[in-house]
């Protein structure tokens, strides 16, 4: 796998523009070839991350690959945009019973609260429009 990030050639378009492009997602192996960093929040235990981007307007979206080891889960959480979650690998686990697989595409609408967790491990890719709010 390969994560390419550059500028645009300038002759193409008339504002400079930065494109990343990860190659071969759907591989196990090439997966690890990203940088993953641990992250760290309460509720949360044995989760790995790869930021694809941040923003920085008032409704910080975000896009990240995330991998999380056997057993592993997220916190409890209410989701203030939408998110959509693409299992790349393995199965994970909402706390409503639903599991999902590879393959499987999951869009939770602004307002739903959920925890996420694995049994087996799994790593998805996550999209979201808006921050969450950690539930207590």
């Amino acid at each position: 796998m390969s994560v390419v990030t550059r500028p645009a050639a300038p002759e193409a378009e008339p504002q400079q523009r930065h494109v990343t492009v990860v190659r071969d997602i759907f591989d196990p192996v090439g997966l690890d070839a990203l940088r993953w960093e641990r992250w760290q929040e309460p509720g949360r235990a044995g989760v790995d991350v790869h930021r694809l981007y941040v923003t920085d307007d008032d409704a910080s979206g975000a896009a990240m690959i995330t991998r999380m080891a056997p057993g592993a889960h997220g916190d409890l959480h209410e989701h203030l945009g939408y998110e959509l979650i693409l299992v790349l690998e393995g199965e994970l686990c909402n706390d409503n019973g639903d599991r999902y697989r590879a393959g499987d595409l999951v869009v939770e609408e602004p307002g739903s609260v959920h925890r996420v967790s694995t049994e087996t491990g799994c790593t998805v890719l996550g999209v979201r429009h808006a921050p969450t709010r950690p539930v207590v």
